[in-house]
């Protein structure tokens, strides 16, 4: 029998996990449907391909002109929808661009929502939701300055040469915080020199040191880890990625390689980034910074609206804390959360097709 003392933290524990399991089973939201973006005449783009959500097929046609690759999860599924249509809508062949979906494997149920409401949304796309055994990775993730960058699925961009089919040999990798304002297919188009596997913006501006800590650098074997690179930050969120050059240099081990020690001696603060950087930091081909427009999630409730980097713009993204759905239904957006918002599927249409 349970003693008095323990019963009530008992029945406080159960209480939390029911709690949280309802939570976790809450149902979606419902999006409408997006409007039906056709391929251009005068793009020479290949047949449009068949809706799919399945098999291999239509992502191993040589009608997908370009591959993107997306997480899925119902915390940043309004992000992921606003993303998808700004792809479409911007791209020359938007009937031939194929979606590749990482979802947590632990609950097939929420997975299977999580499909219906991409299709209900975008009847037409080209898609598959890849099942990401989050196991892979949940013994090695060291917790880190922000709770949300500590999410098994944030991962799995790591993990992509292994989840997608051989056939797929590159595709962009795009946040749930993104939107595009330009044609995706110039963006997968990045020219990667010989050996290189990573494509995306690079700012050498950035302070690079900061994103390790004093004992990383202290260290005279950690420290040579970049000797004869040039270093430079780069933002994750938004990549190129050769996955045959990946899976030939064997990158995915190397980046679990420096989680481990993370594990084991404290060597960075933030996330999935720094592994990133330990291993492609100066080994990438730099991308114009106009398909990053990072930073805009700055928190506003003091006044930390981020504002456009000098340049020219194709695509913002809403990186940090501040989502522009949040603020947009909170009330207190930032000015270019109403880029966003033309976007979200969510809201009333705002008559897309002749905005944008």
């Amino acid at each position: 029998m349970l003693s008095m003392s323990r019963a009530p933290l008992l029945l406080a524990l159960l209480l939390l996990c029911a709690a949280g399991a309802e939570a976790a089973a809450a149902p979606l939201p419902r999006f409408r449907e997006a409007p039906h973006f056709t391929n251009s005449a005068s793009a020479r783009c290949p047949a449009p391909l068949p809706p799919a959500s399945g098999k291999d097929g239509a992502a191993c046609s040589p009608r997908a002109a370009v591959h993107v690759a997306m997480t899925l999860d119902a915390s940043y599924l309004r992000g992921t929808m606003a993303a998808v249509l700004s792809v479409l809508r911007h791209a020359s062949c938007p009937e031939s661009v194929y979606f590749h979906f990482l979802t947590a494997a632990g609950s097939p149920t929420r997975t299977a929502e999580l499909v219906a409401a991409v299709r209900a949304s975008f009847p037409s796309l080209a898609f598959r939701a890849y099942p990401f055994d989050e196991s892979r990775v949940a013994g090695r993730i060291s917790a880190s300055v922000r709770g949300a960058l500590d999410r098994p699925l944030n991962y799995a961009r790591s993990y992509l040469a292994t989840t997608l089919p051989a056939c797929v040999r590159r595709v962009v990798y795009l946040d749930s915080d993104v939107v595009l304002t330009d044609d995706v297919a110039a963006l997968a188009a990045t020219a990667l020199p010989e050996g290189a596997a990573v494509a995306a913006p690079e700012y050498c501006g950035a302070n690079f040191t900061a994103y390790f800590t004093p004992g990383f650098w202290a260290s005279p074997a950690l420290a040579r880890t970049f000797r004869g690179r040039r270093a430079c930050y780069f933002n994750t969120g938004v990549m190129v990625l050769d996955l045959p050059r990946w899976r030939a240099a064997g990158y995915t081990a190397q980046i679990e390689g420096w989680m481990e020690l993370q594990r084991r001696v404290r060597i960075y603060e933030l996330g999935s980034l720094p592994p990133f950087l330990l291993v492609f930091a100066g080994r990438i081909a730099a991308v114009d910074h106009r398909w990053n427009q990072h930073g805009l999630g700055g928190d506003n409730y003091q006044g930390l609206c981020r504002g456009l980097h000098a340049g020219p713009v194709s695509l913002l993204h809403w990186s940090g804390k501040g989502k522009p759905w949040d603020r947009l239904d909170a009330g207190r957006p930032c000015p270019l959360d109403a880029v966003w918002a033309k976007y979200d599927l969510l809201r009333p249409d705002t008559g897309i097709d002749a905005v944008l």
